[in-house]
């Protein structure tokens, strides 16, 4: 039956079930980060937990266009069944900030297709899908830096990185702290590039959390990983 989870669980019922989770409050914080949904997060882990993984179901949820439903879809979807085309689609056409996010780290990353497209989105020319290139690269550059040109990156970063829109600039920003934290070779020239660009230096961050201040960000997670 169209629209019927395994489970017994229809896309209709799942919605009413969203909506009913909907948080006037939770919404109005959440739009300040790009993302139009007011549903807690752990609530909507709970019902991906109790459905358990279904691809149909995912793709009829994503086919809402509903950011809630979106983010759920990707909890209960098979990453590797989808086409890389078709993940190029859904990264255009969704321009909730975290919705985006879940697709590059929980769909993307575990897919066959995340070198491709990591070198697709990183030339884009729209900021938004450059920016899920350049998480990927972090990715890369973190556990699977072979064959990357690391001080290229640098260059793009130094040369862009300052005037990028929001979303680019963090993606590129925490790059550029991959590198310096990962790479001693590079780790003077990424130090020396987040110094003198101040990118995220006056952002604010709570006590006991690291800035995402490059610099600072690199110093303290050396620090650590040299204690």
């Amino acid at each position: 039956m169209a629209g019927t989870a395994l489970t017994g669980t229809t896309v209709a019922e799942l919605m009413a079930e969203l909506a009913e989770l909907e948080d006037p409050r939770a919404r109005e914080v959440n739009e300040r980060h790009g993302d139009d949904h007011g549903v807690n997060l752990s609530k909507l882990r709970a019902i991906a937990k109790r459905l358990k993984t279904q691809q149909d179901l995912a793709r009829e949820l994503w086919a809402t266009g509903d950011t809630a439903a979106r983010l759920l879809a990707l909890l209960v979807c098979r990453p590797k069944a989808f086409g890389r085309d078709e993940l190029d689609a859904m990264l255009r056409e969704s321009r909730a900030a975290k919705v985006q996010d879940w697709l590059v780290n929980y769909v993307v990353k575990k897919g066959p297709h995340a070198e491709d497209l990591r070198v697709a989105w990183l030339a884009d020319p729209d900021p938004v899908v450059a920016a899920a290139g350049w998480a990927l690269t972090s990715e890369r550059v973190a556990k699977a830096p072979e064959g990357l040109d690391l001080p290229g990156l640098l260059d793009v970063i130094e040369a862009e990185m300052k005037d990028a829109p929001d979303r680019l600039q963090w993606a590129m920003n925490t790059c550029l702290a991959q590198i310096g934290i990962e790479h001693a070779g590079h780790r003077a020239r990424a130090l020396e590039i987040g110094e003198r660009l101040e990118v995220l230096k006056d952002y604010p961050t709570s006590p006991g959390c690291t800035s995402p201040f490059a610099p600072a960000w690199i110093n303290e997670m050396v620090r650590r990983n040299n204690g």
